[in-house]
């Protein structure tokens, strides 16, 4: 269920789900954004058949809305909330190479210190003699060298044999460097678990325990945990897709050794306080669990192709989208899918769990970011939505030929939303009151286009909406 309660008519926010705002939460460019992200996610969560899926937004300190659709436990029907635990996957390699940071600024490790210096056992095959060692920068930035996993098939069902901390060590002998170092960008699961090794090694504490007391407890992440495990919070997980159109059930994973790279489950609203702590660091002078400096230098490109992809940080991704730069990273683990997006100079963070597989969390979370940042630049514009348009609001089928069209307020008018679809900013018709119960379809251009005219009877329910004339009748 929605955390964030929308008036349909006035689109007012419910209090409780607030902190403090600096963007007033009451602004209509931002509920009717809020608004169109939620109906464009439940819609697609819907015709995906995504089991559930979580979602939060944040502006800088302010958790502006967070929300859960669907199911947690498909068969238990146990409601998806904005408290629903989900395996983040890849996203543990942030909180493990923020854990590297503290030790490098602590004077306990360089990032050009060879990996071996720190771990005894690390005996890699050196297939590359010629070449440079593996460092911690270059498993930081996926550009070691090293396989992308232990040599064990821990990705294969149905049992999903993730090794222990022996088993890793013992198997590391018997493989080899896949490239010299600093040559080429490999994604790295066995990198990420040797820089969680190093956090071991270097602070006298277990990775669980060094994560907990040092980054997790600090950031108030108390629905966080280092690897995953039965929890009443925890969203059952489901595969990809089949052919006859279902998601099959999976069995919980275990992470055992491979922990530090993907062993860690959250909330988006526990994420949604990770991100508000990159923002503090980085424009509100805090100095908590990691300096400004080290914060930025992490969301910096250290490493770049050849081809000049992908774009890596210290543990961070970093990419661009229309002209803007974003940071994060995602996650893929049996049965669940996140991502984590922020856009550092907008202080925007998107974030998006789902218990399924096969499904694109990152352009979900991009999705809601170009939806989010004009509206969040636009706040001082205060039109609202005639209240005399409320009636039109809601779901018309298009069947036979498509999904849905979704009637909603935008920039102080309606607009019709197309659905199912990809790009629900591109899907958007926007509509121009004419006269009576009679639009017009707004053209890119700005001149008006054919007539858009709903049915409305002597009790003054809307019945159906015309276009082109056919109608498509309200549903809901």
């Amino acid at each position: 269920m929605q955390r964030l309660i929308l008036s349909i008519v006035g689109l007012a926010l419910a209090a409780p789900c607030l902190a403090q705002q600096s963007v007033d939460p009451t602004n209509p460019r931002v509920q009717e954004a809020l608004h169109l992200l939620g109906v464009w996610i439940e819609a697609q969560r819907a015709y995906e058949q995504i089991p559930g899926v979580s979602v939060a937004v944040v502006h800088d300190q302010d958790l502006l809305w967070s929300a859960g659709f669907g199911y947690a436990d498909r068969e238990a029907e146990t409601p998806a909330t904005a408290e629903t635990q989900y395996s983040i996957c890849s996203i543990s390699k942030l909180f493990t190479s923020v854990a590297v940071m503290q030790l490098r600024d602590q004077g306990k490790l360089r990032l050009d210190d060879p990996v071996g210096r720190h771990l005894s056992w690390f005996d890699i095959q050196d297939t590359y003699p010629d070449g440079p060692p593996v460092t911690v920068q270059g498993i930081l930035t996926h550009s070691s060298g090293l396989p992308r996993e232990s040599d064990y098939p821990y990705w294969s069902p149905p049992d999903f044999p993730f090794p222990t901390h022996d088993e890793l060590v013992a198997r590391l002998r018997e493989q080899r460097e896949l490239y010299p170092g600093a040559t080429w960008y490999q994604y790295s699961n066995l990198g990420l678990t040797l820089a969680g090794e190093i956090v071991t090694a270097l602070s006298g504490e277990p990775y669980g325990a060094y994560e907990r007391r040092h980054i997790l407890d600090p950031l108030g992440m108390a629905h966080t945990t280092p690897a995953i495990a039965p929890d009443d919070r925890l969203a059952s997980g489901y595969t990809a897709m089949t052919r006859e159109g279902r998601r099959e059930r999976l069995p919980l994973f275990t992470p055992r050794g491979i922990a530090p790279a993907m062993g860690f489950a959250s909330t988006v609203e526990d994420l949604a306080k990770f991100a508000s702590w990159q923002f503090r660091v980085l424009y509100h002078g805090a100095n908590e669990v990691l300096g400004r400096n080290t914060l930025r230098e992490m969301q910096r490109v250290h490493w770049l192709d050849p081809d000049w992809s992908p774009g890596r940080g210290l543990g961070f991704g970093v990419w661009r989208s229309n002209d803007k730069t974003f940071v994060g990273h995602g996650g893929s683990c049996p049965g669940y899918r996140s991502q984590l997006t922020l856009q550092v100079d907008d202080r925007l963070a998107t974030i998006f769990m789902a218990n399924a597989n096969g499904v694109n969390a990152g352009a979900f979370a991009q999705q809601a970011q170009q939806i989010m940042a004009p509206a969040l630049a636009a706040a001082a514009d205060t039109t609202r939505l005639d209240p005399a348009f409320a009636r039109y609001l809601g779901t018309y089928s298009e069947l036979p030929w498509s999904g849905e069209a979704a009637v909603i307020p935008w920039k102080g008018k309606l607009a019709v939303l197309y659905l199912p679809t990809t790009d629900p900013l591109d899907a958007l018709m926007k509509l121009e009151h004419v006269e009576g119960h009679t639009f017009r379809r707004i053209r890119d251009d700005g001149s008006l286009g054919e007539e858009i005219r709903f049915d409305v009877d002597d009790a003054g329910r809307v019945l159906r909406m015309w276009q082109h004339s056919n109608f498509s009748p309200k549903v809901r």
